[in-house]
């Protein structure tokens, strides 16, 4: 068969989004939900091994499940984020299959009516540079349902080990439909849904801990053709880039084996992000391989118009809606609010800083971009431990802009404010900072710096058009004041004078 290029083929990715919501308890028993840590948890033995179970957990004779309201309202809330339909009712089934991990041997999810059907998500492809925004593009979703997450595995020389801590945690699953086009957009749908959750407290999304894991559905099909081919499914997928890097090896591997004649069987299969490739598991099961039957312990869940205005109240502005209100309210660049964009905190600390001084938005966020975030990182400290309220971060603006202190001085009140938390009038008057705008003051320094021998190079240059002549001057004068000389005053009187 004559070989074909990969530019000849399309594909045609979907993902199935697992995340662990945010909730106290788990999602059918009253046990906490701390799988993984928790920084509430100060008795390290609470996290050992099967400590977080209890009846309904390991599915013991006549215990029951009872639905934890708070993650059926986070799952609610995520729709209304993702503009999805809410239906007014949704109910349980049961998932049989048989594994180590499930003690029931049933999984409770929702088969046929989930708690939330359609919407979409905006991602944001990677841009020619890190400093110019990528393509922007809407992903659909089929669906999101409910369910309760299974125990943990660890495989050993001398066999398995099985961890019940986190099944019964409540795990959203996100269906998407095939939209994605590239690993690279499977890759930007994954940081979209992350960042979607973690801004609206639905979700920690920890992928180290197990908080959000992938299954990726893939297939290729020729340019232009319209009909799905056969898909594999690579299953917990458990980090960004094995995402990337087993699409992307999934996608070459069908390309190899369609131009050899061979089809592509449906199946599930592995990856090893050590040899970096896939590997077959098993052939996929379809819907009725699982048995599914309507749960007979759980009633449906009515959902009202009322339930969902009060929820959609509590959700914060959308990223991306931020980003593009952040660049056309305050003139923000995209390397600015890229920065602010995935992390609300930082958005809410931006914007409390602003409100207390809205004449130069863009110079407040500079410092808090560049500044605040490098003096952070470098203390080890998070935004919440941050020394320097954002009142008092627009204050050292404002002083900088009224011409109070230099940008030099600037960045030394920063760094007295950040070891002292102290405010930064405080800090410029004990110090003697204040610029003086004294014009006659200035002028004299200025007649004694031009009057030096030294003067008379830079002097002439700067007669003869040499803009750079000039810094020559400021320089001595600048000594001369002690740094308190007004930079744009001084600039002002010395062309004055040369002139």
């Amino acid at each position: 068969m004559p070989s074909q290029t990969q530019e000849n083929y399309e594909a045609v990715i979907g993902l199935e989004i697992h995340v662990q919501l945010k909730t106290h308890s788990k999602v059918f028993a009253p046990v906490p939900y701390l799988y993984g840590g928790d920084a509430t948890i100060t008795d390290p033995s609470a996290i050992t091994p099967n400590t977080l179970i209890d009846p309904v957990v390991l599915a013991l004779p006549g215990a029951l499940p009872v639905l934890n309201k708070a993650a059926l309202e986070q799952s609610i809330r995520f729709g209304l984020l993702v503009g999805a339909q809410i239906p007014p009712m949704s109910n349980w089934d049961r998932k049989n299959y048989f594994y180590p991990d499930s003690p029931k041997n049933y999984q409770l999810s929702q088969k046929n009516h989930p708690i939330t059907i359609g919407g979409e998500v905006e991602i944001e492809l990677p841009g020619p540079s890190r400093n110019v925004m990528g393509e922007h593009k809407i992903i659909h979703l089929d669906h999101a349902h409910l369910e309760e997450d299974v125990g943990k595995l660890t495989h050993t020389g001398a066999g398995s080990l099985v961890d019940y801590n986190r099944a019964g945690a409540a795990l959203l699953e996100i269906v998407t439909e095939p939209d994605l086009r590239s690993p690279d957009e499977a890759v930007a749908l994954l940081n979209a849904i992350r960042i979607l959750l973690v801004s609206a407290d639905i979700s920690d999304c920890d992928m180290e801990k197990g908080q959000m894991r992938c299954d990726a559905n893939v297939s290729i099909r020729k340019r232009g053709q319209l009909t799905l081919n056969t898909r594999t499914e690579m299953k917990n997928l458990n980090s960004i880039s094995g995402v990337k890097e087993a699409i992307q090896y999934e996608l070459g591997r069908q390309i190899r084996e369609v131009e050899a004649g061979r089809e592509i069987h449906q199946e599930t299969r592995g990856w090893n992000s050590t040899t970096g490739r896939t590997y077959s598991l098993r052939s996929k099961e379809d819907a009725h391989d699982y048995r599914y039957f309507p749960e007979p312990d759980l009633m449906p869940v009515v959902v009202s118009e009322a339930d969902k205005a009060r929820l959609a109240a509590t959700l914060p502005e959308r990223p991306y809606e931020r980003q593009s209100r952040y660049m056309s309210q305050y003139a923000l660049p995209y390397t600015v609010t890229s920065v602010f964009v995935p992390e609300r905190p930082l958005c809410e600390y931006f914007e409390q800083a602003t409100l207390a001084y809205p004449q130069n938005p863009l110079g407040v966020a500079n410092l808090v971009a560049n500044d605040l975030l490098g003096a952070l990182a470098a203390a080890g400290k998070t935004l919440g431990e941050c020394p320097i309220q954002p009142a008092q971060l627009a204050g050292l603006v404002k002083l900088t802009d009224e011409g109070t202190i230099s940008k030099k001085q600037a960045k030394e009140v920063f760094e007295e404010m950040f070891s002292t938390q102290r405010d930064p009038v405080e800090i410029v008057g004990e110090r003697g900072l204040r610029q003086s705008s004294d014009t006659s003051e200035i002028e004299k320094i200025v007649q004694d710096v031009l009057a030096l021998p030294s003067s008379a190079k830079p002097i002439a240059e700067f007669k003869t058009g040499n803009e750079k002549a000039l810094n020559s001057l400021k320089g001595p004068v600048m000594k001369a004041s002690q740094g308190k000389a007004n930079p744009k005053l001084l600039d002002e009187i010395l062309r004055r004078l040369l002139a």
